[in-house]
């Protein structure tokens, strides 16, 4: 049996296009969508997420880079980060903009970044939404919002820890969480945020949210 590689190895190599599952806490298996994100965006991507956007945007992270590279198509200015070097590579191979970086260590432009994108269930980032929404106000400027993908009503909040099985071997488990409509208001409260609106478009489900300055 292969031994057990880190997170990142395993991200770096699923989006070269191998073989990928999520395997959860209790052994459910789910595929990982490579094909979809390296794609071009769809009509929902574009509704959810493209064209709510008018200004400078960071996608947190951001994959092969779908998003960005359309936002940046549009004049946009977008910033994707990713802790994978290989979606980083092909998201500037789309022309798009992107770091090697973490959402925890210092982003350029902190402060000044009118839109925040979590996509494709990036809001369980660390297995903590609350951290992390909290994390991403910080980047924003003053009335800022977060743009963040959830699931549908009566999932909660789910924090599980997963692993990846790329062509059969398997990572060393991460911390991972889902949110569901049902849950988002509470943990954006519990991050100093509050959602002002939510969106469905297809089988999809979005929150935006804001600063609570009150």
């Amino acid at each position: 049996m292969s031994l057990a590689f880190d997170p990142v190895s395993a991200y770096d190599a699923a989006f070269t296009g191998k073989t990928t599952h999520v395997v959860d806490d209790v052994g459910r298996i789910e595929p990982f969508d490579v094909a979809m994100w390296s794609s071009e965006p769809d009509w929902v991507d574009r509704a959810l997420f493209i064209d709510p956007c008018d200004a400078e945007t960071i996608d947190i992270g951001c994959g092969p880079g779908r998003l960005v590279g359309a936002l940046a198509a549009r004049h946009v200015f977008a910033m994707g980060i990713d802790v994978s070097q290989e979606a980083v590579r092909q998201t500037r191979d789309r022309g798009a903009l992107a770091l090697l970086r973490d959402v925890y260590t210092k982003i350029p432009g902190e402060g000044c970044w009118t839109y925040a994108l979590l996509a494709d269930g990036n809001l369980g980032i660390g297995g903590d939404p609350v951290r992390l929404l909290a994390r991403v106000g910080e980047v924003l400027v003053p009335g800022g919002r977060v743009i963040a993908e959830v699931a549908d009503h009566g999932t909660g909040l789910v924090r599980e820890r997963r692993r990846l099985r790329v062509d059969g071997r398997l990572s060393v488990p991460f911390d991972w969480a889902v949110v569901g409509l049902d849950a988002i208001d509470d943990v954006a409260a519990a991050a100093g945020m509050r959602v002002v609106s939510t969106h469905t478009v297809g089988t999809r489900h979005t929150a935006t949210m804001v600063r609570d300055t009150a």
